[in-house]
């Protein structure tokens, strides 16, 4: 589990701590160097397509080069997420990705070919704890629930400031569908349904939520949470909901924190 911990403890000495963060998408991988103090860019994000086939190796080369064009202390870390399972560094799974990824050593691959410290996370956890620790969740005590609503659901619990990863609540099965067949936001977009229709089902699932995990609050992340105002409200659970707040930074800057601390933790 990672913590969240004081600002002060990504100071040393008032200075501030950098540490880069890759967003690795479908088209493409994007990165920046983050302010660990702040929680913003440091210096403007850069972008290249991602190649085809995906695989590990190819993918690599283009996060060397996404290194090599920042200017960065030869001793800060890399954070960099994957929309999959990835426990130890390891990837587990590849529904979205190239079936190439499964069983790689993603944190020996990034750190052999970048020459520096990397650190590999699930895509959704790391937005999600980007959120606790700058966005829409900072300072809230508790369990907090940070779900992604896009093509699938994402999702990231963290309690007290620690991360319990790979959750993937977006796959729970809910009368005998799997959760994100039904209430993704990609399908309110493909079965054209009106917003009242999207949030009866949002209800079911987030209910669903409710009884297994008794959160503190509900962060709704993804693209649709910039319409947090037409559906939010009707999703009828007890749950405090609210929109995310840093938007597609939020997987640089989660997986960016997460990489210095494990490599402090190291």
């Amino acid at each position: 589990m990672a913590e969240t911990g004081s600002n002060a403890s990504d100071q040393q000495g008032g200075a501030e701590v950098h540490a880069f963060g890759i967003d690795f998408g479908g088209s493409g991988i994007k990165g920046a160097p983050v302010d660990l103090t702040t929680g913003q860019f440091a210096a403007d994000r850069n972008r290249i397509e991602t190649p085809q086939p995906a695989t590990p190796e190819a993918v690599a080369e283009v996060m060397r080069e996404l290194v090599q064009q920042a200017d960065l202390p030869e001793d800060a870390p890399v954070g960099v997420t994957v929309p999959a399972v990835v426990r130890r560094g390891t990837v587990e799974s590849a529904a979205n990705i190239d079936e190439a990824w499964i069983g790689t050593d993603a944190d020996k691959l990034f750190t052999s070919a970048l020459g520096r410290s990397v650190h590999v996370v699930n895509d959704a956890d790391a937005a999600g704890y980007a959120e606790v620790r700058y966005g829409a969740a900072k300072d809230q005590s508790g369990l907090v629930l940070v779900t992604t609503l896009g093509t699938g659901i994402g999702s990231a619990l963290v309690f007290r400031g620690q991360l319990v990863p790979n959750t993937e609540l977006g796959h729970l099965e809910i009368d005998g569908h799997d959760a994100e067949s039904r209430a993704a936001n990609s399908v309110r977009e493909k079965k054209e349904l009106s917003w009242d229709e999207w949030a009866e089902r949002l209800t079911i699932y987030y209910r669903t939520l409710e009884k297994l995990f008794s959160p503190d609050l509900f962060v709704i992340g993804g693209g649709v949470s910039k319409k947090a105002d037409k559906f939010v409200h009707l999703v009828d659970v007890k749950t405090p909901m609210i929109p995310a707040k840093l938007g597609n930074q939020a997987g640089i800057v989660g997986a960016a924190l997460l990489a210095q601390q494990e490599l402090r933790a190291g």
